[in-house]
């Protein structure tokens, strides 16, 4: 009983090992393996690649069309990597556009 939960065990370790697909190495065949990616798609993103390996998942939202912020989220989620790196969403603050600084307030008038 304890050789076939180790067993198991390192199975799962193994599929969860071989289940990340690394955009910049992959084939046709096995981009379209992740949820979402099909024939189209991974015909997108092997042109683009042709440009040269994405540096980043920015670099490749910005380079494929069809994928954005949502679509990448969901694609690292299935196993997709850029780099080996998974999805991180920017944050609010790199999102946000940049603002003038607030101008100082007018000291209230004498009374």
């Amino acid at each position: 009983m304890f050789r076939l939960l180790i067993a198991t065990l390192l199975a799962a370790f193994a599929f969860a090992a071989q289940a990340s697909v690394d955009v910049n190495k992959a084939s046709q065949a096995e981009l379209e393996t992740i949820k979402g990616i099909g024939p189209a798609l991974s015909t997108k993103i092997l042109d683009a690649r042709k440009a040269g390996d994405f540096k980043s998942w920015a670099d490749m939202v910005d380079r494929v069309a069809g994928v954005g912020p949502g679509n990448a989220a969901r694609f690292s989620q299935a196993g997709l990597t850029v780099g080996s790196a998974s999805y991180s969403a920017p944050t609010a603050a790199s999102k946000a556009p940049a603002t003038k600084a607030a101008a100082p307030a007018k000291p209230a008038a004498p009374r």
